[in-house]
């Protein structure tokens, strides 16, 4: 990964801004998704929340500056549990993970999250007892000073570019990786065509937007999934979001949750040539720590 001043407010922002610049126009972008094929490797990941030890054991097993690089996701990056006086530096976190996209931009898939949303957007969200929006932006405050104000434009602009999921091409069918998928309750409000367009301003509006829609949700059911793998064509869905104790879980017919953020924190590596059944996708998690 290229080296980054992150007390720097310029090359914060030119480092962000790199990012997105590549998650738009990355070979691998269509529409409002990346898009890959088989053959190839990928290393699917969950929920981060600015794990730097995590972050870099992804990066190692990516293999990144090799001949044979791994395709990676990464989502749910930033609001860290790590705070310093009540305040959140995952700017740094997203900063870093904006300079890999550039580096990598075919490789490297920032999926869009809800906490991510939620910092653009202004959308309160509260944890353990913390605002966390707040908590990032008196970071970012700290951090810059009166140059604050670059370097959120800068967030904002990468957080907008973020494509909403990853979707591979394999021989046994097609997965979608995603943050979340829409709640049961709302899919009357969802817009299954979003993935096939770009997004717009109103795709991001709380509770009716089809980007908003799709990264909140939680608690989808079988009905849900089998509609959704139908009409996207999709044979496994692996997402993120909801909490996984043991680091993943199943949510049957057809999706895998994993989380990647916590001491049980877990990544997939999957051959696109031989992509694994739902119950072969649990038996395969790999935990990141140790």
């Amino acid at each position: 990964m290229s080296l980054i001043d992150l007390t720097d407010p310029t090359a914060v922002a030119d480092a962000l801004s790199a990012g997105a610049d590549a998650n738009r126009d990355a070979p691998c972008r269509h529409a409002s998704i990346d898009l890959i094929e088989a053959p190839g490797r990928l290393i699917a990941t969950g929920d981060l929340h600015d794990n730097p030890v995590h972050l870099a054991t992804l990066i190692q097993r990516a293999a990144l500056d090799s001949a044979t690089p791994a395709h990676l996701t990464l989502h749910e990056i930033i609001h860290s549990d790590r705070l310093i006086n009540r305040m959140d530096f995952s700017f740094r976190a997203l900063t870093r993970v904006a300079r890999l996209k550039a580096d990598h931009p075919d490789h490297v898939h920032t999926l869009l999250a809800n906490h991510e949303l939620a910092q653009i957007i202004g959308q309160g969200i509260v944890k353990d007892g913390l605002r966390v929006v707040e908590a990032f932006n008196q970071g970012v405050q700290y951090a810059f000073g009166n140059d604050a104000e670059l370097v959120q434009d800068a967030i904002a602009r990468f957080i907008r570019s973020m494509p909403l999921a990853l979707r591979c091409t394999t021989p046994a069918g097609d997965i979608l990786c995603a943050h979340s998928l829409p709640a049961p309750a709302l899919m009357q409000r969802f817009d299954p065509d979003v993935l096939e367009r770009e997004l717009t301003d109103d795709d991001y509006q709380p509770r009716r937007g089809a980007a908003h829609l799709m990264v909140w949700g939680r608690g989808y059911d079988a009905e849900l999934l089998e509609k959704l793998a139908e009409r996207w064509g999709v044979a496994l869905f692996i997402l993120g979001h909801e909490h996984a104790p043991g680091g993943a879980l199943l949510v049957e017919p057809n999706a895998i949750v994993l989380n990647s953020d916590h001491d049980r924190g877990v990544s997939l590596p999957i051959d696109l040539n031989h992509p694994p059944t739902l119950a072969q996708a649990l038996a395969s998690v790999v935990p990141l720590a140790g």
